[in-house]
């Protein structure tokens, strides 16, 4: 396969300029091999790691032989570019300025800081496993993170995973899950001047509503943090003209619940709720699982007191969940400003990129009581 010409990585640099090297390699969703050469070639010239390669996905371990082994993952992609790229410095409020471009906050930030850490600490107290993957902005069946933990899930094998997501460099533990189903009624067509003659299935879909209206969700505990589920009418269909009693009616609903659910038990929860209800069919839309924070892990206790902090719950979904599933707690933990992803004036603070990548290095050089 034919190699990337674009200048390479240089990972002497500071996470903040590489960071905004690291900008300045577009890499939008689909496009990532160019970025991903780049990675690999940059992790290959470390002695302390094997590196390997899956599609657009590159993987570098330690192989040290300590008690623990620690994932650090981010994803390479962006979404598409909006007149913001390549990256610019500006003076700001903090010390070392802001900087501004596409993917500054999610995630090439946390990507430059998971570079510097597999650059600069090569004698980890906890093995390492440094994981870039590609597609995490776009269609989950894409996902790079997902590819790999099908094909090879031996490379991410770990006790604890950290995911460099932006977090305004605060952990947040896990995710919640997200289960969408589509509720539907049915009835009969008839013209709304002789409604007698049909059956509404928008008004068959109000005892429905009323069960949403007065659901209490759960805010259960777990590992110290408060989740808060929801679940709640995201969508409803109706109707095909204004003349027209309507013969078919799908309400949309949209269950986010803790982490210590199973997809299943999500699933049974919310049949349950509506059991005295109409359906006449009841569909799975989309649903993933949520992910435990694991922070009860004598590992994510020795990280909390690296890192410093409160931590919180991950109302979202985020790329935890599938190292969850693989049996590894983990938590979100990056710098960045999370509102900002997405948008043209993204930017990130300078010095939030150099605090979290201090905040690791101290973690995982530090004494075996940490």
């Amino acid at each position: 396969m034919e190699r990337s010409t674009h200048p390479g990585l240089d990972l002497s640099l500071d996470a903040a300029a590489l960071t905004a090297q690291l900008v300045d390699f577009p890499s939008v969703s689909g496009t990532e091999k160019d970025l991903a050469d780049a990675v690999e070639d940059a992790l290959r010239a470390l002695p302390h790691l094997t590196v390997d390669r899956y599609g657009n996905n590159v993987v570098a371990r330690t192989q040290l032989g300590r008690a623990e082994r620690v994932v650090l993952a981010g994803h390479l992609d962006t979404v598409p570019i909006a007149d913001n790229v390549p990256s610019r410095l500006e003076p700001g409020d903090g010390s070392g300025g802001v900087l501004w471009g596409c993917g500054t906050s999610d995630m090439k930030s946390g990507v430059a800081v998971q570079l510097r850490v597999a650059a600069t600490v090569p004698a980890p107290n906890r093995d390492l496993t440094f994981v870039f993957y590609d597609n995490e902005e776009v269609a989950a069946h894409l996902n790079g993170l997902g590819k790999v933990a099908e094909a090879h899930p031996d490379w991410l094998a770990g006790d604890f995973a950290v995911l460099l997501e932006p977090t305004d460099g605060e952990v947040e533990g896990g995710c919640q899950g997200t289960l969408r189903v589509l509720l539907r009624t049915r009835g009969e067509r008839a013209h709304s001047a002789r409604s007698w003659m049909g059956a509404n299935a928008v008004h068959a879909a109000g005892p429905i509503l009323a069960k949403l209206a007065a659901y209490e969700p759960r805010r259960p505990v777990i590992d110290g943090l408060e989740y808060r589920e929801g679940l709640n009418a995201v969508g409803i269909r109706g109707g095909v003209a204004t003349n027209v009693i309507p013969d078919e009616c799908t309400v949309t609903v949209n269950f986010r619940y803790a982490p210590d659910r199973s997809p299943e038990e999500a699933l049974a929860h919310v049949r349950e709720v509506f059991a005295d209800c109409r359906v006449d069919e009841f569909t799975i839309d989309d649903e993933s699982p949520g992910a435990l924070p694991g922070l009860s892990h004598p590992a994510a206790a020795a990280f909390m007191a690296a890192v410093g902090g409160a931590a919180r719950p991950k109302f979202g979904w985020t790329d935890v969940s599938r190292f969850s599933a693989l049996g590894v707690p983990a938590v979100n933990y990056g710098p960045g400003n999370p509102l900002l992803a997405h948008k043209k004036d993204e930017r990130v603070e300078v010095a939030h990129i150099l605090h979290c990548e201090e905040r690791l290095r101290a973690w995982l050089t530090a004494g075996p009581e940490v």
